[in-house]
Formats: structure tokens, C-alpha cells, sequence
């Protein structure tokens, strides 16, 4: 098929890979200038890159991002026509996904939302998840390419569904993880030996595939971005906006969001140091002693 993939940050540069590895034929584009992967062809804008694909994958930071690659001067709807088919593969808010959907619809195009969980290697290992959002019919036609970046689809109903599937998907790993720090800085400051304590949990009812992947990461003191602080700051104000909206109550959501305010300073780090925040609380060192 014929691809434009939009995007080329953590994710993104692993997943154009990966279609052009499948046969194919790529073009990309990036914000800030980047080599594109092996084998693809780089545009200088989103239109241009669109400008005769039978496919537009994006994948960028948050909604603001997704509208300008969308709508904005140099934007993908000047080179919409029937037939085409976005995917969307940010994490945006729902209600904003829903009313590009309806503005790519009005030029006869398809849309749907086809967030991801798996991690950078993931990405570049063809291991994503796919949560979908669209019309089964859509969906079907592009499963070659979700079979090129990922080992599973899952739709979960009409546009904006696969969004809202996506929040609650992070919202769990973020409520994970942080009882895993604040465990952990507790059993420290008790004088618990944290490399002990580890495989206890997971051995136990309490385990978790997000301590298992992050727990030798936080142990080792590497918070190189997997998943960028600042991203998952964003996909909780996603998810607390959504609860507004629907008129439900995240407490614990509402606390955790607080640690990531305080962890301002990592923003660009691996959202697994918020730990940092609560040992500075507990008055230990910069290696959690």
C-alpha cells in the first residue's frame, strides 16, 4: 500500500520501519527534520506527504499537534479525496478525535483512531497492540498494515472508542506504577532490601507486567524515555477532562497528577522517575538511599 506515516518520534520511527520492511511504499514526515527510515521517502510537510497516498498514519504528541498535521496550512486535508483512509494512532481526547473524524468524513475520506500500548522496543519489534476506534469495514482494509507494527487489533466500537479504551489503559498503568514507587520508597526507607523485593512481588498476587518491565529500569537508576514523562502528564489530563466530562470522580488520579506536576523537571525522562518526587519527599539521595 501507499503510506504517508506522520511523525517520526519514539514510536513512530520504529512502526515506518516496519511498513517498509512489509513491502510498503512509505513516504514520511517529522516537525523537526529526520532521517527517515531505510527504504521510505521524506516530504517537507504533512500535504505533500499525503498528496497521493491510499493511507495517512499519524502519529504525534497530543491533539493541538494532530488538528495542525490535519488542518493547518501545510496540513493533510488539502490532499483528502474519497477513497483515503487516516489513521490516527496519538493519544488525543476523544471529543476532538470524533470532529476530525466528521471533517475528514466531509471530504469523503475515512478516519479512525487506532491508539497503541507496547513500549519503543515494541514499536521497533512489531509488537504493538493496536485499539481501534472505526468502521469494521475500514478496519479490515488496513490490516496489513497493523500486521506489519503489531501482533493484535482490537476495535472497540465506533470513532472516539478506541481513545476512550486507551485512557483507561493508562490510567490503570499510571495507578500501577505509582503504587509500585510509593511501595517501594516505603520498603526502602524501612530498610527493605529493593532487589529482594522485587521478585517477592512478582511472584505474588500483586504482580504486574508494568513492574516487570520498569523495576529493572528504576532499579538501575536509568530513566531514559520509553515513555516521556510529559506524555503521560498529558494522557492524565486526557483522562481527568474525560471524567469531568462524564461526570466521574478519579481521586486517586487527581493525586497521582499532583506527583507528575511536582516532577516537572523530568518531564522529558521516562515517567518512572516520579519516583524521584516521592524520595525527595522521604528525604533520601539522588540514588534512592
Amino acid at each position: 500500500m501507499k503510506v504517508a506515516y506522520l511523525g517520526l518520534g519514539i514510536m513512530g520511527s520504529g512502526m515506518a520501519a516496519n511498513l517498509v520492511k512489509a513491502g510498503h511504499e512509505v513516504t514520511v514526515w517529522n516537525r523537526t527534520p529526520k532521517a527517515p527510515p531505510d527504504g521510505a521517502h521524506a516530504a517537507d510537510s504533512p500535504r505533500a506527504a499525503a498528496a497521493g497516498a491510499e493511507v495517512v498514519w499519524i502519529c504525534v504528541s497530543d491533539t493541538k499537534a494532530v488538528r495542525e498535521v490535519l488542518f493547518g496550512d501545510q496540513g493533510v486535508e488539502a490532499s483528502l479525496r474519497p477513497g483515503m483512509t487516516i489513521a490516527d494512532s496519538s493519544t488525543i481526547s476523544p471529543v476532538a478525535s470524533r470532529e476530525f473524524a466528521a471533517r475528514v468524513g466531509e471530504k469523503g475520506a475515512s478516519f479512525v483512531d487506532a491508539p497503541m500500548t507496547g513500549s519503543k522496543v515494541a514499536a521497533a519489534s512489531g509488537q504493538l497492540i493496536f485499539i481501534v476506534g472505526g468502521e469494521e469495514e475500514i478496519i479490515e482494509r488496513l490490516q496489513p498494515l497493523f500486521s506489519a507494527m503489531g501482533k493484535q487489533v482490537t476495535r472497540m466500537g465506533g470513532n472516539g472508542m478506541g481513545l476512550s479504551a486507551k485512557l483507561a489503559m493508562n490510567l490503570i498503568i499510571a495507578l500501577t506504577y505509582e503504587g509500585f514507587a510509593e511501595a517501594l520508597t516505603l520498603a526502602r526507607r524501612l530498610g527493605v532490601d529493593a532487589e529482594a523485593l522485587v521478585p517477592l512481588i512478582q511472584s505474588s498476587m500483586v504482580r504486574s507486567g508494568v513492574i516487570e518491565y520498569k523495576a529493572p529500569f528504576v532499579l538501575g537508576r536509568d530513566f531514559t524515555p520509553n515513555f516521556p514523562l510529559r506524555l503521560m502528564e498529558k494522557d492524565i489530563k486526557l483522562m481527568l477532562e474525560a471524567a469531568e466530562q462524564s461526570q466521574v470522580k478519579l481521586p486517586a488520579l487527581e493525586t497521582v497528577e499532583e506527583i507528575y506536576k511536582q516532577a516537572h523537571a523530568d518531564r522529558d525522562k521516562d515517567y518512572a522517575a516520579t519516583i524521584k518526587v516521592l524520595e525527595g519527599l522521604a528525604g533520601m539521595g539522588s540514588e534512592g538511599k
